[in-house]
């Protein structure tokens, strides 16, 4: 595509925006929240048609697009959906094959998904017919960890020519080898993968800053030679205030960079130290155990991510902790003076028909107050870059992104000590996800928090907390905490929660959703797989390595001199001590689950 036009109600969107894709190339393509990214995505698929431009396509390509809010309407089960696309019905068995191996059974009625479900039905909609070019916008919203996952593997071993945009900065890290940026309607290409992309996007906006400033210092002196230089000839004037007009001109066509939001978070009450203690907590549903005997003592200034596969019960492990839900045993103890502020990931406080101002102040004036400091409710809104247009229009008349921001608005305002949030970056774009890390990291209460970015919880959360490994030998239900943030929780348990049982190829079959079970097989010799055998034998080794780190660093500490000369180096071992203990206690934990069942194996 290039010189693509469009514009909505008079305003233009795109100006002279170009986009190219070769057999196999990756492209991320990337901008702020309404920069028109989604549109580019939906022209490129034919969906929509351009008020100018040219658009060339292979016409032996075969192109698939992926909406960000797909649509099953018209269509009774997720297989109906899922093969609408193909050519040839005979071709249903890859459609199949990938609901499989998403864990979702085609039989499925499309009226009772949740939206990681119908995320995924889009998905196999989309991949099944095998195109030769994907157009995917956001394919990781409402996904779990281990989806992503299979996600990335799948696409890294596709023939497709790929087009992304995404939030997840480690899904476009992993998987794109060129970058696209939509900026002020046009476009700028850079011939590396996104990793690269944030250092090449400020240097490029530090060049245009010193530009900008290099011609408003030029315009100046003009205009000061027109007011007291020495009159030259009459053909020099002439050119010279034509190069002025010029000049001011171009300064005023200049599109200048929308700015960006600023968060002000409304801190409340100094908490105790000790906000949350939970003592062997349990909770089922319809007999499944979905916590079993968890305990955790979260301190006033810890960070703490919650992850986890769909359904393992994150959303109710949250509720258990922040006093929301009660526990059918054990006890859940809330510190004094604890403020807490909930972001649910539905984004349900938000009344659809209620007016955008109306969200912060509940329809109580028109004034929000911030750390002592009233604000009028219109330049709060401001600092959220939302128009003043905006301000008296529903809620309901918002993009995804622009309601995800409006709900941190309204979240922030309130004065907190526990923040608890849900999926807090879901359809934010990465600059505003920048800004929000920035804000919770100087945050002086209590974190909980819900994602599935690995990138936002491994710069945030001190400690993760996840199901227990199947390896580990515990009853469903337990929960386990890791120190450290997402990658951190990866070295100590060695696959993300939900892999352990996933299949080893992106395209092998798993169990179905809600299949009826089969009838039963004769047991076969069961042994060990050799991912435990060689498990087994490193695990001594480890667990030695483990012990003498943990025994030299006991000696560093224990020396008291070590504080007062040097409190840098104490933080950083005594760091490294509970991360190593941690660490040792999981491998512990996993030798013996491991020696165990290999015993009751041989008898």
């Amino acid at each position: 595509m290039s010189g693509i036009r469009l514009s909505f109600a008079g305003a233009p969107l795109l100006e002279g925006v170009a986009l190219s894709l070769a057999a196999r190339e990756r492209v991320a393509l990337v901008g702020r929240n309404g920069s028109g990214k989604s549109t580019l995505l939906k022209i490129a698929a034919g969906l929509i048609e351009p008020d100018g431009g040219e658009r060339f396509v292979d016409p032996a390509a075969r192109i698939a697009y992926l909406p960000q809010e797909p649509d099953l309407s018209g269509y009774e089960t997720v297989g109906a959906f899922a093969c609408a696309d193909l050519s040839d019905p005979s071709e249903s068995f890859r459609a199949e094959k990938l609901l499989a191996a998403l864990g979702l059974s085609p039989t499925l009625s499309t009226r009772a998904l949740s939206g990681g479900e119908m995320r995924r039905a889009a998905l196999v909609r989309a991949l099944a017919p095998e195109p030769d070019v994907l157009l995917l916008d956001e394919p990781t919203n409402h996904l779990d960890l281990p989806a992503i996952a299979w996600l990335e593997a799948f696409l890294a071993e596709s023939a497709a020519g790929i087009v992304v945009i995404s939030h997840d900065r480690r899904f476009l890290e992993n998987l794109t080898a060129r970058t696209v940026w939509i900026d002020r309607g046009a476009t700028r290409a850079l011939d590396r993968g996104f990793s690269a992309f944030e250092e090449w996007r400020d240097q490029l906006l530090e060049e245009e800053e010193a530009a900008r400033r290099k011609l408003d210092r030029k315009i100046a002196m003009e205009e000061d030679w027109l007011r007291y230089g020495v009159t030259a000839r009459r053909k020099r004037n002439v050119r010279r205030l034509r190069e002025l007009d010029e000049m001011r001109k171009a300064r005023r066509e200049a599109r200048r960079r929308p700015g960006n939001v600023v968060f002000s978070l409304a801190r409340g009450e100094v908490a105790g130290k000790r906000v949350i203690v939970a003592e062997k907590i349990s909770k089922s549903f319809g007999g499944r155990a979905v916590v079993r005997d968890f305990s955790i003592e979260i301190a006033r200034g810890d960070r703490v991510g919650i992850v986890g596969p769909n359904g393992a019960g994150k959303t109710t492990l949250l509720k258990l902790l922040a006093g929301a839900l009660a526990p059918d045993a054990g006890t859940v103890s809330l510190g004094t003076n604890l403020q807490i502020v909930t972001l649910d990931q539905r984004r349900a406080a938000l009344d659809p028909d209620a007016r955008v101002a109306d969200a912060i102040v509940d329809g109580r004036g028109d004034w929000v107050e911030i750390n002592g400091e009233k604000r009028h409710i219109a330049s709060y809104l401001k600092d959220f870059l939302f128009a003043p247009e905006q301000f008296r229009a529903p809620v309901s008349a918002l993009s995804g992104g622009e309601r995800g921001r409006l709900a941190l608005a309204a979240a922030l305002a309130r004065p907190s000590n526990l923040l608890v949030l849900d999926e807090p970056t879901n359809d934010l774009d990465l600059e505003t996800l920048d800004l929000l890390e920035e804000t919770l990291a100087d945050y002086r209460g209590a974190l909980l928090l819900v994602s599935h970015d690995r990138s936002f919880l491994d710069r945030l959360v001190t400690s993760v907390v996840a199901p227990a490994p199947p390896s580990a030998g515990l009853p469903p239900g337990t929960w386990l905490e890791y120190a450290g943030g997402y990658e951190d929780m990866l070295a100590q348990r060695g696959s993300a929660p939900g892999l352990e049982d996933a299949p080893a190829q992106p395209g092998a079959r798993a169990k179905p959703r809600r299949e009826e079970t089969a009838p039963a097989k004769p047991a076969a010799r069961q042994k060990l797989s050799f991912k435990e055998k060689f498990a087994l034998e490193q695990l001594p080794g480890r667990i030695e390595a483990l012990e003498r780190e943990i025994a030299a660093l006991r000696a560093k500490l224990s020396d008291p001199a070590l504080f007062a000369s040097d409190p840098a180096m104490f933080h950083d071992a005594a760091a490294r001590l509970e991360k190593a203990e941690a660490a040792l206690a999981a491998a512990e934990e996993e030798w013996l689950a491991l020696e165990t069942k290999r015993e009751a194996l041989e008898g």
